[in-house]
């Protein structure tokens, strides 16, 4: 049994008593939380003591929603002229690169985004795959690249027909069975989908009959740009829930992301089906779409969560992304700030409930032993009514010293511990060149 003691913090449990403790100790068996409070330095033998300096220490942050393959795209401009629309957005230049990808850069663009995620403080990424070239085994290789850092992961595969019919249903098959068997619960698996412009009837039909007999949810894209609506109606005469309620997909499992472009009843369709909808503001600015409703979402009760998208893997910044956009949109300063903050630290945490075995998102004993330091020493006066004001206007802009993750110390003064990153990022810039070459 290892143990670990963080001493001299500021501790937000983030419990439901949203407990705050100057001068605050979490002690840590294994991967588990023991003990949070004022504890006395005598009371246990340690195998190590960090101490925290006075810094803020909290729980390690969720990623809802991630593309670890799209980490290769950063400075990559796409040939021809520039993308006009979504539509173009994804052909140009996504359905390229992920074709483009093989085995290695899997391995590589999501180690790197693993080992970036950690240093932010995210701690649990749920990811959405692909890379038609080289599906088979590809969420092994994505495994791996966890367990090598420590992160905690739900992978799937995102099955389309654009390149061939039914693509990845057998990967998704047998890492859902993989993880159902594995006898720890660091990796989990969903049963991925594109989205219902990229997926026929017969290829809906099998995946939900294999996802509903093996008891899993699904994580696919809605709405996310008219053209998914549009094609649906036009093929189907069906809105996007509709179609997917003939397949039995929506489930307390299920995530839908995005979601931009649903009508009110399809909002009450999550809600009645307890499915779960994860925003990603920064991506949506990005592609020039326009805003989720996610306010009239959580009006109607819906558990709504917060990703990246594969445009980084920094979670505070998102939370404020989110509350931003909203506020720019309705033009109301009063809306948004809270609700962010809630959806990064408890709605995700909430997510992460339905999908894994171990509870995390809290510093409190039993829980999973996820816990950072950012280099935040308040100025200011910090209590429970504020806190949310220092996250999005102080933390955002402040280094993660320290990442424990599963009760292992994986970054540490900024930098990892067990990988070595000067070597990664020399080893990422050879994978990258090489892929982009292959883009045409």
């Amino acid at each position: 049994m290892s143990s670990l003691l963080i001493k001299n913090g500021f501790v937000v449990t983030l419990n439901d008593a949203n407990d705050m403790l100057e001068n605050g100790s979490v002690y840590i068996e294994d991967d588990k939380i023991v003990e949070v409070g004022l504890i006395p330095e005598d009371k246990y033998q340690p195998d190590r003591v960090i101490d925290a300096g006075g810094n803020i220490v909290m729980p390690g942050l969720i990623n809802a929603h991630h593309h670890l393959y799209s980490t290769f795209a950063r400075g990559f401009v796409p040939p021809g002229e520039p993308a006009r629309n979504f539509k173009e957005i994804l052909e140009r230049l996504w359905w390229k690169l992920d074709l483009a990808l093989d085995a290695e850069d899997v391995y590589y663009s999501a180690l790197i985004a693993v080992m970036y995620a950690a240093r932010a403080g995210c701690t649990t990424i749920i990811d959405h795959h692909a890379s038609p070239s080289c599906s088979d085994g590809s969420l092994d290789i994505i495994e791996k690249a966890f367990r090598e850092v420590g992160l905690s992961g739900c992978l799937c595969y995102e099955v389309s027909d654009r390149n061939e019919k039914g693509e990845g249903i057998a990967e998704n098959e047998r890492y859902i069975k993989k993880c159902k068997d594995a006898e720890d619960d660091q990796m989990a698996a969903l049963f991925g989908l594109h989205a219902l412009m990229t997926l026929s009837t017969p290829t809906l039909e099998k995946c939900a009959d294999i996802a509903h007999q093996l008891g899993t949810g699904f994580h696919v894209h809605v709405a996310e740009g008219e053209i998914d609506v549009q094609l649906t109606f036009e093929r189907y005469q069906r809105r996007i829930m509709d179609r997917f309620l003939d397949f039995g997909i929506p489930s307390p499992q299920t995530i839908f992301v995005h979601g931009i472009h649903f009508e009110a009843r399809e909002m009450d369709l999550l809600k009645t089906t307890d499915s779960i909808l994860v925003n990603n503001p920064e991506s949506n600015m990005n592609n020039g779409l326009s805003v989720t409703p996610i306010l009239e979402m959580l009006s109607r009760g819906v558990l709504v969560g917060l990703g990246t998208d594969g445009m980084s893997s920094h979670m505070i910044s998102q939370a404020r992304a989110m509350y931003l956009l909203q506020r720019t949109y309705r033009r109301d300063p009063r809306v948004a700030f809270g609700e962010a903050a809630e959806i990064l630290l408890q709605n995700n945490r909430a997510i992460c409930e339905r999908i894994f075995k171990e509870p995390r998102g809290v510093l409190a004993p039993g829980h999973l032993a996820d816990v950072i330091i950012p280099e935040y020493v308040p100025f200011t006066p910090l209590h429970a009514n504020n806190f949310y004001g220092h996250m999005l206007y102080g933390l955002s802009f402040s280094r993660v010293s320290t990442t424990v993750a599963r009760g292992n110390v994986i970054v540490e003064n900024g930098h990892m511990t067990g990988v070595d990153e000067e070597e990664v990022r020399a080893k990422c810039v050879e994978r990258a060149k090489a892929l982009w070459s292959r883009i045409h």
